[in-house]
């Protein structure tokens, strides 16, 4: 339970801040310093080891690079919680596993329906549908003791198993041309990170320096680098230290958290959540792309995570968590329409090619449909709160 409220907590401080980051982007990309913002971002670094290079902007060295290890921690995430959290326990999983499902099918099908007959457009069909728990979970912390603890777990797993269908569909939808030298490569390294793991390497160095020949491999395979993190994590050792009281992976995952919330994650989003808003106007949220992604998030994760729980419940198939009501549960699948860091990501994926004009609209949408998901998220939660005490 303490690691609990520890992960919530930094989780929480983490969407003020995510926030904050969002909104410098955009007063930046508004104002004079915009030329130095484009600049510093479009700079270009280089790693070179011989024949070896790595040139990219500093952009993509953000999105490529630091969130590999984002997706580095989201992977020890999963597996803790496998091993002995959450989702270890089918009884508590099922829930949030229909719940998630709905999260993601019912918004790509609204943005689908709205951008059929644009091919390029398609592309984003999955942007809208990512939850971002630092940000939903920022909302709940605005409410304080209203929101049951159970109704705080049903959000955290179900945040996780969204962010795992995010990795799934980056992997299977949003890969490029394939390099099978480089695939061979990083197929040896997931050899040598299995060996160690069986070998009970407790030591994290190994683990760190075929992990970065592993993200090395997979960026030049035309797989989207982060998965890399994904896959390290997953043989980190969960066995205790000697000495210790933490396992090697929840230590890890400790010492990670800060950094990634309060670090990454916050430069992420000024690097990407910038919007030129000189002659935009309401006409420009009407866009198919905007329109499809502000409709995914906010209509689509309300009638998906809602409606498929219900179902679910009125099945029999699972049970309504505890000292939970329907409105709070309602309340918290509007939470679920907050997609900002995952939908930025994704939405980097999608529109690479498309041009300026996707790259802008995207995040325009992102930005509509999760604020007001967020609005309406806590005014829901703060009536079935008053409702519920009276």
């Amino acid at each position: 339970m303490k690691n609990l409220k520890e992960f919530l907590r930094l989780e929480s401080a983490s969407g003020i801040l995510l926030l904050i980051a969002a909104i410098l982007a955009m007063a930046v990309e508004n104002s004079a310093a915009k030329s130095l913002y484009d600049a510093l971002l479009g700079t270009s670094v280089e790693i070179r080891i011989g024949e070896f290079e790595i040139a990219k902007p500093l952009l993509l060295w953000i999105n490529d690079g630091l969130m590999a290890v984002f997706f580095f921690l989201i992977g020890l995430e999963v597996k803790r919680e496998v091993l002995a959290g959450e989702l270890s326990d089918p009884s508590h999983v099922v829930l949030p596993i229909i719940a998630a499902i709905g999260g993601m099918a019912i918004p790509a099908a609204i943005y689908a329906s709205i951008n059929w007959n644009d091919p390029i457009a398609m592309k984003g069909w999955a942007i809208p549908s990512a939850t971002d728990i630092a940000f939903a979970l920022g909302v709940l912390a605005l409410l304080g003791s209203q929101v049951p603890q159970s109704l705080k777990l049903f959000l955290m797993t179900l945040a996780i198993i969204d962010d795992l269908g995010a990795i799934i569909i980056i992997a299977v939808f949003y890969t490029a041309d394939l390099s099978f030298s480089s695939l061979l490569i990083a197929s040896i390294a997931i050899i040598a990170l299995f060996t160690l793991n069986r070998r009970s390497v407790l030591g994290l160095t190994p683990y760190v320096l075929v992990g970065l020949v592993l993200w090395a491999a997979v960026l030049k395979s035309g797989v989207h680098a982060t998965l890399a993190g994904v896959l390290t994590a997953f043989f980190i050792p969960f066995k205790k230290i000697p000495g210790e009281s933490l396992t090697q992976l929840e230590k890890l995952e400790h010492d990670l958290h800060p950094s990634v919330v309060f670090g990454i994650l916050p430069l992420f989003a000024f690097a990407n959540a910038g919007i030129p808003f000189e002659a935009m106007t309401l006409e420009f949220l009407i866009h198919p792309v905007p329109l499809g992604i502000a409709a995914g998030l906010f209509f689509g994760n309300q009638l998906g995570v809602f409606g498929f729980s219900l179902f679910a419940i009125k099945l029999g198939i699972s049970k309504l968590p505890h000292d939970v009501s329907w409105l709070q549960l309602y309340g918290v699948a509007s939470l679920c329409g907050i997609g900002f860091t995952m939908s930025l990501f994704v939405g980097s994926l999608a529109f690479e090619q498309g041009g300026p004009d996707f790259a802008v609209d995207d995040r325009l949408g992102i930005l509509v449909g999760s604020l007001a998901s967020g609005i309406l998220g806590y005014v829901i939660l703060r009536f079935a709160y008053k409702y519920k005490s009276q």
